[in-house]
């Protein structure tokens, strides 16, 4: 039977908690409308971050992160077996507490794809990282059945929850919920680190000052309680939840555009006041975990 990666933890005696982090891919094209505050690159855009409430970092300098008692993650691709090794090595010798990784591209076979899960396990528990599979379009875990398939085979397994990937990718929301829900459940269970982002069922990113959110708050609510439910029974002292706020920009067509009357377009939507709400949301799904 294959092994888990080792616990995020900060080897300490305190109750388990819930980190939620910033990504720094969430600042590609910030523009005008946007209510984040203008600070310098590096140490004072982190400790804005800190001062916003964000504990972590996902992509930051581990040395920075670290002076100002920010957690850090990373992230990565493997298409190969053979790519797990040395990635994982990269990420022990930087001193992260964890990495997450977009695995394959979806087209695999059965035996391609176990072949992944297993380098990737392998070398998670040979450097001491954790590695969080995570839940993405273009990769083995695009879908849902097969992705809880990996469960049956792989009970180790360990994923990152971007929900956002399945809930547009799939239209979640069209047919029983509820029943996909409990479903998923041997997914939710095997969740270590998250990127939180909401979609709708045909947007993969929408602001939530949007009509389509209403409905879509809702349905995040449930599925992070759930996932957070699930890793509480299981978490000892010391252990840590990551989850990233990722809301990424239009240049990767995530951010909403609208054309302005003098034809410039602007972002639909204020991604740093819906990153905030976004923590918010977090916290009060924690709260709510049974």
């Amino acid at each position: 039977m294959d092994s888990s990666p080792p616990p995020i933890s900060d080897r300490s005696s305190a109750p388990p908690r819930l980190r939620i982090d910033w990504n720094l891919g969430s600042q590609g094209g910030i523009g005008p409308g946007c209510s984040m505050p203008r600070v310098e690159d590096g140490l004072p855009h982190l400790r804005m971050l800190a001062q916003a409430g964000f504990a972590g970092v996902q992509g930051g300098d581990p040395a920075l992160c670290r002076s100002l008692g920010l957690g850090v993650t990373g992230g990565f691709r493997v298409n190969r077996p053979e790519e797990a090794e040395p990635q994982a090595r990269a990420c022990a010798a930087a001193g992260l507490d964890a990495a997450t990784l977009h695995l394959g591209w979806g087209h695999e076979s059965e035996a391609e794809a176990d072949a992944l899960i297993r380098a990737v396990l392998d070398a998670s528990q040979r450097h001491g990282i954790h590695l969080a599979i995570e839940t993405h379009r273009a990769t083995i875990t695009q879908d849902s059945w097969r992705t809880v398939e990996f469960t049956r085979r792989f009970p180790g397994i360990r994923f990152n929850a971007d929900y956002s990937h399945w809930y547009c990718g799939l239209e979640m929301p069209y047919g029983d919920f509820e029943a996909k829900l409990r479903y998923l459940q041997p997914v939710f269970a095997r969740v270590s680190h998250g990127h939180a982002r909401i979609a709708s069922s045909s947007q993969i990113q929408i602001p939530l000052d949007q009509p389509a959110a209403e409905r879509a708050i809702v349905h995040f609510q449930r599925m992070w309680t759930l996932t957070m439910t699930a890793w509480k029974e299981q978490a000892r002292p010391g252990h840590i939840l990551p989850v990233a706020v990722e809301l990424l920009g239009p240049d990767n067509n995530y951010a909403l555009r609208r054309q302005q009357p003098d034809g410039t377009w602007v972002e639909a939507g204020d991604r740093w006041r819906d990153a905030l709400r976004h923590a918010e949301i977090l916290r009060g799904c924690w709260a709510a975990a049974a």
